[in-house]
């Protein structure tokens, strides 16, 4: 993907932004529940430029916006652990190291499992199959025994386990899609999905379809709008400015959200893989947006 901007400290996390964000939760605190907000969280992957030096400040200015949750994703725990107990986001879900769950060895994932059941996490998540380890459908059907395994040892563990789709699973092949295949080949009882929206309508396919598809299979939700006229692709080589804020894009989300409300979904996390400027204020409109529908 394209280099993203670079970014000063000030203009991401300023004085300015933390009074707008605690502006703007004010007045949206009369508009949504508490039920509705301690559904929306953050991945913070979305953050991962600025949180590794200077955590605190980030989760400040996430919580200051009225997110409740945090997946984490792209920054080593140990970078921001301290301080996100320091604050009231519950940390909810986690992005495995997709090379535990392909190619081990299982007493690591099995040290990283217990590791995320004592500090809280409810989920695990498979987030993202590298090209190198893609192939035809015999590969994906045995990538799908792989998440199986992981799926029980998480059952065991006491948390639940999620596929976490891109673009490449909805490409045709001999008659079938690897989304397919994950969803026939897995078992419902140890692995769910965390639904993308981005990336399923890059892929041509609609995010109330799969929502449907997926009812009773999605705990978690990808929150991230694309920008029109984007083409279909099934890799992730897509440019910068196709990432849009919730709302500064394309996707139906009303439609979105009340399909995936209907299919299940417990946790929606707001993800923005690339920024134009300050990604607080990218999760700002995004939950201004979202808390208005």
């Amino acid at each position: 993907m394209p280099a993203r901007p670079r970014l000063t400290i000030a203009g991401m996390i300023s004085r300015r932004n933390f009074l707008q964000a605690g502006s703007a939760a004010a007045a949206l605190s009369t508009q949504i529940s508490a039920k509705t907000l301690a559904a929306v969280g953050v991945q913070l992957y979305t953050v991962r430029g600025v949180l590794p030096a200077h955590p605190a400040e980030t989760l400040r200015a996430i919580q200051s916006i009225g997110y409740a949750e945090v997946e984490t994703g792209g920054v080593p725990l140990e970078k921001f652990w301290s301080d996100l107990e320091k604050t009231r986001l519950k940390a909810v879900s986690f992005h495995l190291d997709s090379a535990l769950v392909t190619k081990g060895p299982e007493d690591q994932l099995d040290r990283t499992l217990a590791d995320l059941k004592q500090r809280g996490f409810a989920y695990a998540v498979f987030p993202y199959l590298p090209p190198a380890e893609r192939g035809g459908l015999d590969v994906i059907r045995a990538f799908a025994a792989k998440l199986n395994r992981a799926g029980e040892k998480c059952r065991a563990t006491g948390l639940r386990f999620c596929y976490h789709n891109h673009a490449f699973e909805f490409q045709p092949m001999g008659g079938k899609r690897p989304i397919d295949i994950l969803i026939e080949e897995t078992d419902p009882k140890v692995v769910g999905f965390e639904l993308d929206c981005f990336w399923v309508s890059v892929a041509g396919n609609d995010p109330v379809e799969m929502a449907h598809r997926l009812n009773g299979r999605l705990p978690l939700v990808h929150l991230k709008d694309k920008a029109p006229n984007t083409p279909v692709r099934y890799n992730e080589s897509v440019p910068a400015a196709t990432f849009k804020e919730v709302g500064n894009g394309v996707i139906n989300w009303p439609a979105v959200l009340k399909a995936t409300a209907a299919a299940g979904a417990q946790h929606y996390f707001v993800e923005q893989d690339q920024t134009p400027g300050d990604p607080i204020a990218s999760l700002r409109q995004s939950f201004e947006f979202i808390s208005k529908l």
